[in-house]
C-alpha cells in the first residue's frame, strides 16, 4: 500500500464499521498505519485479551502477528520486558497506595 492510499483509508474512517478483531487483523499485517493508533491499540488489546505495551508493536511485531493467528501463546511479562534492551530498561514496581 502506498502512503497516499494509507492516508485515504485513514481519512475515510473505514475502520468504524469493523469489529475489534477485524481492525487488529487488518492493521497488524499492514505496515502503514491506516487508522488512529489508539483505535488499533484498543482493537489488538481487546482481540488478544491482554494489555499490549507500545514497545511490543516495534520490537515484537512478528510475535503479535503469530499470537493473533493463534500460532503462538501470549508472551510472559518477563518476555515483554526483556524486549527492551537491558541498558535502556528501568522498571519501577509500585505496591499498594498509601493514605
Amino acid at each position: 500500500m502506498t502512503q497516499d492510499e494509507a492516508i485515504s483509508l485513514y481519512e475515510s474512517g473505514f475502520w468504524k464499521s469493523m469489529s475489534h478483531r477485524d481492525r487488529a487483523m487488518f492493521q497488524m499485517f499492514e505496515r502503514r498505519l491506516c487508522m488512529p493508533f489508539s483505535v488499533f491499540h484498543e482493537a489488538i488489546e481487546k482481540t488478544l485479551g491482554r494489555p499490549v505495551f507500545t514497545h511490543e508493536f516495534g520490537l515484537n511485531r512478528e510475535g503479535l502477528q503469530k499470537e493473533l493467528m493463534c500460532e503462538a501463546p501470549a508472551p510472559t511479562m518477563e518476555e515483554i520486558m526483556n524486549l527492551i534492551p537491558a541498558e535502556k530498561r528501568l522498571i519501577v514496581a509500585v505496591s499498594g497506595s498509601e493514605s
